[in-house]
């Protein structure tokens, strides 16, 4: 191993993975191997543009804030077919998303539960019912303003974003004990 890999920076998530949530979860379901445990795989954050079918200058704009709040370029998601009803063609750039995994993905997670979910209007929780019965999280915000590094003056329209934490949790149990680790704010 070289000397950079040693000093490589680990995220206050990830460590706090292995020190707390990782043992905890051992103890809870039983597991003799460490390699049992659920762990996050990926996050993968996704923002629609429906008004790009008029101006296309809204998908870059959309990247550009995805792109500040995840810290990594987005993929511009295209349309597969022509729908004249909606006068979509084929191609049209419609939306854009990024996925995260190893540090980021853990940097992201606690922006996401301890600054912005917390700065969400009338914020009550997150539906403890949004897991797809293999493990994973899906989950909505209607504004991309909650997190800190978006510039409210300089947004031009305020967009949604759908996230999805996939995690290697066999059971939405598991999961939401391994999201519970991670202070995800879950209604009661």
């Amino acid at each position: 191993m070289t000397a950079q890999a040693k000093d490589k920076y680990t995220p206050r998530l990830e460590s706090h993975y292995r020190e707390t949530v990782l043992p905890e979860l051992m103890k809870k379901f039983g597991y003799t191997n460490r390699l049992q445990v659920p762990r996050l795989e990926k996050i993968v954050i996704n923002m629609g543009v429906g008004e790009a079918v008029n101006d296309s200058k809204k998908t870059k704009n959309a990247a550009d804030q995805l792109m500040q709040i995840a810290g990594q370029k987005p993929v511009i998601t295209q349309s597969r077919k022509a729908i004249a009803s909606f006068k979509l063609r084929g191609g049209l750039g419609i939306g854009c998303k990024v996925t995260l995994r190893r540090e980021k993905m853990y940097e992201f997670l606690d922006r996401l539960v301890n600054i912005a979910l917390p700065r969400v209007r009338d914020f009550r929780g997150v539906s403890a019912k949004s897991f797809d019965g293999r493990g994973n999280y899906a989950l909505g915000l209607k504004e991309q303003i909650v997190f800190p590094e978006i510039d409210f003056d300089k947004i031009d329209e305020i967009r949604g974003m759908d996230i999805v934490i996939c995690t290697t949790a066999q059971t939405d149990d598991e999961a939401r004990a391994l999201l519970r680790g991670f202070n995800m704010p879950f209604q009661s």
